[in-house]
């Protein structure tokens, strides 16, 4: 993955409504959901939450799937795999089983 391209993911999701409706759709899996559900179930007013789903799907990390009139929206899960491998491919020296020693200076 190219920076640019990580930049416009972590940028789509570096919005509350928009992190809200990622997290929802991955909820959901491979069934989505459609604009209605969503809008209902995090009370967004759907123009705002079209610009959302826009702004998603323009960085990758959401697709489309028309069905009739209506478009039916799933996080896509092989791009969101594509960006956490690309943040963690350097961690701690490329030895990632270091990375998952917790933490105890809490």
């Amino acid at each position: 993955m190219e920076n640019k391209t990580a930049v416009t993911a972590l940028s789509a999701l570096a919005q509350e409504s928009r992190l809200a409706v990622f997290r929802l759709l991955v909820q959901n899996g491979p069934d989505g959901l459609n604009p209605g559900v969503i809008a209902e179930h995090l009370d967004i007013p759907l123009p705002t939450l079209s610009f959302h789903l826009k702004t998603l799907a323009q960085s990758g990390l959401v697709s489309t799937v028309q069905e009739g009139r209506f478009i039916r929206y799933r996080a896509d899960m092989a791009a969101f795999n594509r960006l956490t491998d690309f943040l963690l491919e350097d961690c701690c020296g490329g030895e990632l089983q270091r990375c998952a020693t917790p933490n105890t200076d809490q």
